[in-house]
């Protein structure tokens, strides 16, 4: 599928005093340009709106909102997939200076309650019916809410709570041009120093925190992106990450300073099929993703003749040598060259065809990705750019680049922000991105900027170059009871790489050795089972079988004889199901390890009885 687009130049940041104002200007200048595209919900097919139609949406919505009485700093919340709507949410509450508070659609009742709650929402935007049946649950514990408007679903015209989304974006439309100087008025009232949004940070040891993010923070973010990114008009990127992460949220956003085209995805399953069809020129995700792609080639790989894994093998081997050349800046010689060539009609340019074949660069942030998976693709010709940043820094703080880059780091700092390493190797920052403050938490926000700097929370390294190297969270750590320090997520990241394994927590603080609870990847280890002959009832079965036990137990020693004694895991339990979304993993496919520590307390220990640890 081939999309043309017209050529220009987006609004320059320094220009703008707020999120709305950039996107006013952007889309003043990139009128005819494509700006968004996504699927129609009753045909499937790809939708592209201009800027100008996006801006005409975002104003009708404002209108709307205005009619409604929304005072300047009033809290809206979004609780939805990724999609269409919810960017047109964000831009039109922000143009009128009210703040966006984003809500994982996963997220359980009680986490939706706490959220409007402490943010004190007035108004909530929700996705379906769904998210609806979770408000209305805790309703009457929701004292500042007055209204709820739904994208999807049919809406009672009597409903005093409820409004449909395109009945309000034609109420908005009808009084659009009436309301245009309240609009302006709105607009330019907003300045660099209002808050634009509050975002609630996952949780992976508690109550979510609700970050505090000013005008100035994302505008910084933005700037600093573009500069350090090199996206332009030209470029294109698919959305499918969850907009109520920051990650998704910069990506989103940053198409106000670059102008590119921001295409969303259906979900993250149908992601290869749109990537396919939009033929992005970048895109931006977790690691997670990343690993799963890998073990979609791996498993491809591994169900195929002898002959086709010794021609990946060898293609693997040569691509690896090419990438080693390109690092280093050096030219590659034909007897790499050639073998490469045979490599890439062989086998790479399939791998590149799963992107869609126009993919300029990777962005990966949110979590450490393992350095042997970045160059695993960067054999196959896929160059993925690690970046590094908090929902307290608006996303970005450091980011490899194009023709800048080093695997195993997180590339260099953004310009106009300042990095040091503190007496006990935490990260600190400052910066226009940094943030203002945890709503409500004086504490938490004091503990956290000290004289200015920001106290990330994580470990990490200068080179002499200049390249950031995250070690781990400062509160991950593991100190034995040897004394040895231990960064686990380094050592999960290695057992990840394995496509037999779903998620590792490496546990050791205060014990003697280190051990490992690994979830298994239910459908590679299915296919494992029915190649072999395995019969079984349901995986928690077959996560019992000896023969999954051995798969599983070569994965770790390959990965023990790559690491020193002492971080080497001495035993392992096998879950009996992959991690899930919610208690265990954040929406960002992080896991939540003090609540895994106490849900398998028992799992750990039995793996130190016999050592009497």
């Amino acid at each position: 599928m081939n999309f043309e687009t017209e050529t220009s130049e987006p609004a320059d940041v320094s220009s703008a005093e707020s999120v709305g104002s950039l996107f006013d200007l952007t889309a003043e200048k990139l009128t005819e340009n494509i700006a968004v595209r996504h699927r129609d919900n009753t045909t499937s097919e790809w939708v592209s709106l201009t800027w100008e139609e996006y801006k005409s949406r975002v104003r009708r919505l404002s209108s709307a909102l205005l009619q409604d009485g929304l005072k300047h700093g009033e809290k809206v919340a979004i609780i939805s997939n990724s999609r269409l709507e919810w960017a047109i949410c964000d831009l039109a509450i922000q143009s009128i200076g009210c703040v966006t508070v984003p809500v994982y659609q996963s997220n359980m009742t009680d986490e939706v309650e706490y959220i409007l709650n402490h943010s004190d929402a007035k108004f909530v935007f929700l996705e379906d019916k769904e998210q609806l049946s979770k408000v209305n649950e805790v309703r009457g514990n929701l004292p500042t809410l007055e209204k709820a408007v739904m994208f999807d679903g049919k809406v009672k015209d009597d409903d005093p709570f409820l409004e449909s989304f395109p009945k309000m974006l034609t109420r908005g439309k009808e009084i659009e041009k009436e309301k245009s100087d309240d609009f302006s008025k709105r607009l330019s009232a907003v300045s660099k120093s209002d808050t634009a949004t509050i975002c609630y940070t996952s949780g992976t040891t508690g109550p979510p925190k609700g970050v505090v993010l000013l005008h100035k923070n994302i505008l910084a973010e933005l700037e600093g992106l573009k500069k350090h990114s090199k996206i332009d008009t030209s470029d294109e990127t698919l959305l499918f990450l969850p907009l109520a992460h920051i990650f998704a949220r910069t990506g989103l956003l940053g198409q106000l300073a670059a102008g590119q085209i921001v295409s969303f995805a259906g979900s993250i399953e149908t992601m290869l099929q749109d990537i396919s069809e939009i033929r992005p020129t970048y895109i931006f995700s977790v690691p997670r993703i990343y690993e799963k792609i890998h073990t979609k080639i791996l498993a491809g790989v591994e169900s195929g003749s002898r002959l086709k894994k010794q021609i990946f093998a060898f293609s693997v081997y040569f691509g690896r040598l090419v990438s080693s050349y390109r690092q280093q800046g050096k030219w590659v010689p034909p007897w790499i060259s050639i073998p490469y060539q045979m490599s890439e009609m062989l086998v790479f340019n399939k791998v590149r065809r799963l992107f869609g074949g126009k993919l300029r660069f990777c962005i990966s942030g949110g979590a450490p990705i393992a350095k042997e998976l970045a160059e695993f693709f960067h054999a196959a010709g896929i160059l993925i750019l690690e970046g590094y940043g908090l929902t307290e820094n608006a996303a970005g703080a450091c980011m490899n680049q194009e023709d800048h880059y080093r695997f195993g780091t997180v590339g260099k700092p953004f310009e106009k922000l300042q990095v040091k390493i503190a007496g006990d190797g935490e990260i600190l920052l400052k910066g226009d991105i940094v943030f203002k403050e945890y709503l409500n938490n004086t504490q938490a926000t004091a503990e956290s900027i000290v004289d200015g700097w920001f106290h990330t929370g994580d470990v990490g390294e200068l080179d002499t170059d200049g390249y950031l190297k995250i070690t781990d969270r400062k509160k991950d750590l593991i100190v034995t009871s040897g004394g040895k320090n231990v960064a686990p997520q380094n050592i999960e990241n290695m057992l990840k790489g394995d496509m037999f394994v779903s998620q590792a927590v490496v546990i050791g603080d205060k014990r003697k050795y280190l051990t490992a609870l690994i979830a298994l990847s239910e459908e590679e280890i299915v296919d494992f089972a029915q190649d072999n002959g395995i019969e079984y009832e349901d995986v928690k079965e077959l996560s019992t079988r000896k023969e999954v036990y051995n798969l599983i137990e070569n994965a770790v020693k390959s990965v023990n004889s790559k690491l020193p004694s002492y971080l080497t895991i001495k035993k392992f339990a096998i879950m009996p199901r992959d991690f899930e979304v919610g208690e265990e993993l954040t929406p960002t496919l992080k896991v939540k390890r003090k609540f895994i520590m106490e849900r398998y307390k028992e799992a750990i220990d039995s793996l130190y009885e016999e050592r009497g640890a």
